[in-house]
C-alpha cells in the first residue's frame, strides 16, 4: 500500500491527501475539473477548497480516473449524492480486489442506500472499508491530532489500511461494523442542522444538550435496525462525530442550521456556499429509510419537514415540544 488514490478534491479529499502524504505514501488526487487539477499541481494549493494549506510535492492532482484507480488503495471522498455516478465511472478501470475506502457520509436519495451499498452495486470487485469520525478538514490538513474509525469486515485488510493511512496525529481505530460507522456519519449531519437551529433560535445550551442526546438515540435505533451495533455509535463514528459537528460553526451543517434558526432562507444560505452541506441532501433519505424500517426519528423528521416539505420552523419546533412524555430508553 505504497500509493493512495483519492477521488474528490474538495476540502476533505485535499486534507486526506495531506495526511496520507505525511504517512509516507505517494498520493494521486482526482479533481473533476481539469483546471483545478492543473492549479493544484502548479501552485501546491487547492485554491478553491483549502487555500491556506500548502501541499507536498508528493501529491499529484489529475482529472483522469484511470490514473487514480491505478493506486494500491483508493479513498472515495466525493459528495454522497454523487458517489454512485463516480463509482460507475470508475468501474471500467478498477482493479479486482483493490480496496475502496468510503469517506463520504450520507444516504442516497431515492434508493435510501448507504454508501457501502452504493459502491457494492457499482464496484462489486472492490474490497470495501469505511473511514468516518470527528474530522474538520482544515485541522486534519494541518496535522492537528485527530482520531477516526476505520471499519472493515476483513480484519487483516483493515489493519493494513490503518497502517497505510495512520500517523501519530491521524489515528484510525479499527472496527468491523461498517453499518454502524456509516449510519453515525450520515445521520449526525442531519442532527447537526437541528442543533444549529436550536442555537440560532437562542434556546440555550440545555436544549442543545438534550437534542444531541435524543439524537444519539435516533441514530442508534436506525443503525441497529440496519444491522449495526449500538456500541459502535458510542465511539468516534457516532458520539464523537456528533459532538464535533453539532457544536461548532466550523461545521457546514451546524452553521446552516444556525442561519436558518436566525430566520434566513435555506436557498439563500446554499447560494453562498461552494462546498456541499450533506445533511440537507440526506435528511429526506434518512427519514424515508427510517420509515421503511418502522423506526421513529422525530428530530430528523423535523429537519426534513423544514428543508424538504416547507413546513414553517416554528410549527416544527412546536410539534417537537408537544410530543408525549416517555421513558428515556433508546
Amino acid at each position: 500500500m505504497d500509493s493512495i488514490g483519492i477521488v474528490g478534491a474538495g476540502a476533505w479529499g485535499t486534507a486526506l491527501a495531506a495526511t496520507v502524504r505525511r504517512a509516507g505514501r505517494a498520493v494521486t488526487l482526482w479533481a473533476r475539473e481539469p483546471e483545478l487539477a492543473h492549479s493544484i499541481n502548479a501552485s501546491r494549493r487547492n485554491a478553491l477548497y483549502l487555500p491556506d494549506v500548502e501541499l507536498d510535492e508528493g501529491i499529484h492532482a489529475t482529472s483522469d480516473l484511470a490514473e487514480v484507480a491505478a493506486a494500491d488503495v483508493v479513498l472515495l471522498v466525493t459528495p454522497a449524492q454523487h458517489l454512485g455516478t463516480v463509482a460507475r465511472d470508475l468501474a471500467p478501470v478498477w482493479r479486482p480486489g483493490a480496496p475502496a475506502v468510503i469517506c463520504a457520509k450520507g444516504i442516497e436519495q431515492g434508493s435510501h442506500a448507504m454508501m457501502t451499498e452504493v459502491v457494492e452495486r457499482a464496484l462489486p470487485q472492490a474490497a470495501i472499508a469505511v473511514l468516518s469520525g470527528p474530522t474538520f478538514a482544515i485541522e486534519v490538513a494541518r496535522g492537528l491530532p485527530t482520531a477516526v474509525t476505520l471499519a472493515c469486515a476483513d480484519a487483516e485488510l483493515g489493519q493494513r489500511l490503518v497502517e497505510a493511512v495512520g500517523t501519530p496525529s491521524f489515528r484510525p481505530y479499527l472496527s468491523d461494523d461498517l453499518v454502524g460507522a456509516e449510519i453515525g456519519g450520515a445521520v449526525k449531519n442531519v442532527l447537526a442542522i437541528a442543533c444549529g437551529i436550536v442555537e440560532g433560535r437562542g434556546f440555550g445550551d440545555n436544549a442543545r444538550a438534550a437534542l444531541i442526546t435524543r439524537g444519539m438515540a435516533e441514530l442508534t435505533r436506525l443503525a441497529v435496525a440496519k444491522g449495526g451495533r449500538a456500541e459502535t455509535l458510542m465511539g468516534l463514528a457516532g458520539l464523537g462525530d456528533l459532538i464535533l459537528t453539532a457544536s461548532s460553526t466550523q461545521s457546514r451543517n451546524y452553521s446552516l442550521g444556525f442561519a436558518m434558526g436566525q430566520g434566513r432562507a435555506l436557498a439563500d444560505i446554499l447560494a453562498e456556499r461552494r462546498a456541499v452541506t450533506e445533511g440537507v441532501w440526506s435528511a429526506g433519505a434518512v427519514v424515508e429509510l427510517a420509515a421503511s424500517l418502522d423506526i421513529e426519528m422525530p428530530i430528523c423528521a423535523g429537519v426534513d419537514a423544514v428543508i424538504n416539505k416547507k413546513v414553517p420552523l416554528d410549527d416544527v419546533i412546536r410539534a417537537l415540544l408537544s410530543r408525549p412524555f416517555r421513558s428515556e430508553g433508546i
